[in-house]
């Protein structure tokens, strides 16, 4: 097989690279080594940044996601005993939208359908070769048959644990890397949100989120010990514990209900650079991690692959490589500053357990200053918001 460009991971940053490269006249094949079901089943971000719905606006997605996603012009905050509602609509003129990463890839999945894309899901033994000259090609095994695709460029947009990024000499990458010593445990139940906005604190106990997906799905999430089992989290322990860190308040207002997802998150905070090797592009969580704190692991695959695509609609519409020749410092920039927030608000929010007194303190005293300065927040609430592509 030919084609212009071969994408690697038919995750949302894969099917919206695919999709924007579509609506400007440009061949892809999308290669995936789960199924599909497999790939939608996957429950994550949930929080977009007004530059990724304009992104899927312009991808020809915005109708379903205006129609039952949430927008949200604040969030809550809430470290010891102070409290602060961080309004962002105020304070940078912008919201977020409230829209499942589940829904996000539901909406790619059925306009990739409704064009005939091309799209390989269960593609085993993907591997990308000879990137680094003229002619990349991908080989690729499926129903016990070795098939390979001839391409003008390879996007990686496999996650953190995918062949791309593994396919790049040792010697051409340089990756940085802190794991943070717990995890979150995240609940999903068909019960309507505590709050009509996020709720985040900081306990004694430890970190615990209100978030949800719709009226009438929410998701939980509290901070737990990396080594901790699943199985020592019934659901009414959970209910119990998420009453006890949001407070009082929260607590008079929640509804509990079995759960329909449980699972524990590992937090790390990640970057791998450069993300271009000759023909090969890293995108997504191929590329980095963020801790999901402040809500950016989803949005910044949205930019990876706003300023990927506008380079390769350069190369075919323009004949011009300074787009993709800046892709992977233009993509860094903006990932070290969401990599500074996102560590910055796990700092904030979560009790490390080689801390003490005066860490718990020097919180506090943050919360204090930002429930003080106006400067502050909206140094937050833009962060939050999403900075500019």
């Amino acid at each position: 097989m030919r084609t212009q460009v071969v994408i690697i991971g038919a995750g949302p940053s894969g099917l919206l690279l695919s999709q924007l490269l579509h609506l400007n006249g440009i061949d892809c094949v999308v290669l995936e080594r789960k199924s599909a079901d497999y790939v939608l089943s996957r429950i994550r971000a949930g929080v977009l940044e007004q530059g990724m719905v304009d992104t899927l606006e312009r991808a020809g997605l915005g109708q379903r996601m205006h129609e039952i996603g949430l927008p949200h012009d604040g969030f809550r905050l809430a470290v010891g005993e102070t409290a602060l509602r961080i309004d962002l609509k105020r304070l940078t003129g912008r919201s977020v939208m409230v829209y499942g990463q589940t829904e996000v890839t539901r909406d790619l999945m059925q306009a990739h359908a409704a064009r005939g894309a091309q799209v390989i899901y269960e593609a085993e033994a993907v591997t990308p070769l000879d990137f680094d000259g003229d002619q990349p090609r991908v080989t690729y095994v499926q129903d016990g048959v070795t098939r390979e695709i001839a391409c003008d460029f390879i996007c990686g947009c496999d996650g953190y644990h995918g062949v791309a990024r593994a396919s790049v000499p040792r010697g051409a990458i340089t990756d940085y890397e802190k794991v943070y010593p717990f995890g979150w445990l995240g609940i999903l139940a068909h019960v309507p949100p505590v709050d009509h906005e996020l709720i985040y604190a900081n306990h004694p106990r430890g970190f615990a989120l209100a978030s949800m997906r719709s009226h009438s799905l929410s998701r939980y999430y509290i901070q737990v010990p990396l080594d901790t089992p699943l199985e020592a989290w019934p659901d009414a322990a959970i209910w119990d514990e998420l009453k006890r860190r949001l407070g009082e308040e929260a607590a008079a207002r929640m509804t509990t209900g079995p759960s329909i997802e449980k699972s524990i998150a590992p937090l790390r905070s990640f970057v791998a650079e450069p993300l271009r090797f000759g023909r090969l592009f890293l995108a997504g969580d191929a590329g980095h991690i963020v801790p999901p704190t402040g809500a950016k692991g989803l949005n910044l695959a949205a930019s990876d692959i706003h300023y990927l695509s506008e380079g390769l609609i350069e190369v075919y519409h323009e004949k011009s490589r300074a787009g993709i020749d800046a892709y992977s410092a233009r993509a860094l920039a903006r990932i070290w500053k969401a990599e500074r927030f996102s560590w910055w608000m796990t700092r904030l929010l979560h009790r490390f357990p080689e801390e003490g007194a005066f860490d718990a303190r020097m919180q506090q005293a943050e919360m204090d200053y930002l429930a003080g300065s106006q400067a502050a927040q909206t140094s937050l609430a833009e962060n939050y918001a999403g900075l500019p592509y």
